[in-house]
């Protein structure tokens, strides 16, 4: 079970403090020169700070990219408040350096804190702005929650306000809000209530010019761009305001595994279909490794409820009363990832993952039988690989393509995310190339023209942006962008042109600008 409680294997990690060289100028200086006038001291740390190196890692959940020659930050500014956002932000675009955006560190590349290429950047850590605010607005249940805060922590907060509320969100609880509201936030209970962002309300945003912005300021299209567009391509949202959602007093889960040997195969073929067509109140997701599956549900309601509908609709998976268990939501949410309803382990920031890769796929025609014998052939490389498939259909199936960034909506079976992971004792060539091999075999049972993928299992393999005249090309973008987004990508990169023209917040896959000269 350990492989997929948020890819947590605890290695001892060494970090070198060298640095790959980049430019160094008057810019640098004077950007430095500028926080250190605009931001209390205790929040800015540079290389030459002690404790900089702490800083810097204390987020980065894949160690792969601790090493002498990733191109790391020149400053790393552990924000507490919007207004330290915005003057890093002026400071940024005053002295020409741009800047990354960390909230969890859970970037698949790491691209919120570092490079792929040889530049200048500075970090705007979101970690200690993690407030939480529970309220009741007209009788409806919301909560005001900044960036830096975890999933698990909103889990917490809310529940322990308020135990019949909760919030559509991730599995992992160290993910931040702020990259996984980006992306859209897909998890157990969006077949009920949708992605993260089916439920975000209002925001506040950090423009390129330094400006705090809400829904009303910013406008419909920026609004549009935030929930689910990807990355920091349009400012930094610094807070969200979302609306709860009911659960009951007790839920149920169950976690049931099959060996090949007792038709793990048979279940699975069977799963693809029934899986996205069941209640909406129902959620069974597939980890799928070595020669078995795992059966992971999650279900608003009792076992009572639950058991006439699985073995009706499943039978092959024979559920019964002694594989549930019934507990809160906020002991689900715990059980789920840990295997136990230790709730206080949603707080737990602090969670060290291994070395790991991971790509992603959609499913829209269920994978023949045959297929499956042969996917499950990969497994017994000697590899440590395995891959997650997350239902959808339900009420996230129903929502438009266009209705949010996230296009992959009506007609969706399943996501699949890859995952690979090793040790620090070799250098992951072996894994890196299983996991690019077997993606490529299954190009022919999963989505294409094009083929979908989800952001927030960001993937640099499907495409990065060219910089021409220090802006991206719109032409390089489209050719991942369309992956992630389908039909949006083109509106995401229209409203990019609108607030960002010069493309001051820049990555590797953020959004280009919709420029003519492209």
């Amino acid at each position: 079970m350990a492989l997929f409680r948020c890819l947590a294997l605890v290695l001892a990690l060494s970090f070198s403090s060298c640095y790959l060289s980049t430019p160094s100028s008057a810019t640098s200086d004077g950007f430095l020169q500028c926080l250190s006038e605009k931001i209390p001291s205790e929040l800015l740390f540079t290389p030459g700070s002690s404790n900089f190196t702490d800083v810097l890692v204390s987020t980065i959940r894949n160690p792969k990219f601790l090493t002498n020659t990733t191109v790391k930050p020149i400053c790393v500014v552990t924000v507490t408040d919007a207004s330290h956002v915005q003057a890093a932000v002026r400071c940024g675009r005053m002295n020409g350096v741009r800047l990354r955006v960390r909230s969890g560190g859970h970037d698949y590349e790491g691209l919120s804190y570092r490079s792929e290429r040889p530049e200048v950047f500075g970090v705007v850590d979101l970690a200690k702005l993690r407030a939480i605010v529970v309220s009741t607005d007209e009788g409806v249940p919301m909560a005001w929650v900044d960036s830096g805060a975890t999933i698990g922590e909103l889990y917490y907060t809310i529940a322990k306000n308020n135990p019949e509320v909760a919030f559509p969100a991730g599995v992992c609880p160290t993910l931040g809000v702020g990259g996984h509201f980006r992306g859209g936030g897909i998890g157990m209970m969006m077949r009920k209530y949708g992605l993260s962002i089916d439920n975000v309300i209002d925001a506040k945003l950090v423009n390129a010019n330094g400006d705090l912005l809400d829904r009303v300021a910013m406008g419909e299209d920026l609004f549009w761009a935030i929930r689910g567009g990807g990355g920091e391509s349009f400012g930094i949202v610094v807070s969200w305001k979302v609306g709860l959602v009911k659960v009951p007093s007790k839920v149920t889960v169950f976690n049931i595994v099959k060996t090949l040997e007792q038709g793990a195969i048979d279940v699975l073929t069977k799963w693809q279909d029934v899986a996205p067509n069941l209640p909406s109140d129902i959620s069974v997701r597939v980890i799928a490794q070595g020669q078995q599956a795992i059966f992971q549900s999650l279900f608003l309601g009792t076992c009572d409820e639950l058991l006439p509908t699985m073995t009706s609709r499943l039978p092959e998976l024979n559920v019964t009363r002694s594989d549930c268990s019934e507990m809160s939501w906020l002991e689900s949410a715990a059980f789920i990832n840990f295997g136990n309803n230790d709730t206080t382990a949603l707080l737990n920031r602090s969670t060290t993952s291994g070395f790991f890769k991971n790509k992603s796929d959609y499913v829209r025609r269920a994978i023949p039988k045959g297929a499956w014998q042969k996917i499950y052939s990969w497994f017994g490389m000697n590899v440590t690989g395995l891959i997650i498939l997350e239902p959808h259909g339900g009420f996230i199936s129903t929502i438009p393509a266009g209705a949010t960034p996230y296009s992959h909506r009506s007609g969706v079976l399943y996501n699949i995310q890859y995952v690979t992971l090793w040790s620090g004792n070799d250098d992951g060539s072996t894994a890196k190339s299983w996991i690019s091999n077997f993606y490529d075999f299954m190009g022919q049972y999963v989505t294409k023209s094009p083929r979908e993928a989800y952001v927030n299992y960001r993937d640099l393999d499907i495409g990065e942006n060219v910089v021409v005249n220090d802006v991206s090309t719109f032409d390089s973008g489209k050719v991942w962008g369309e992956k992630y987004f389908g039909g949006n990508f083109q509106r995401l990169a229209a409203v990019k042109e609108m607030v960002d023209p010069t493309d001051y917040f820049r990555t590797e896959q953020s959004i280009p600008p919709l420029l003519q000269s492209n």
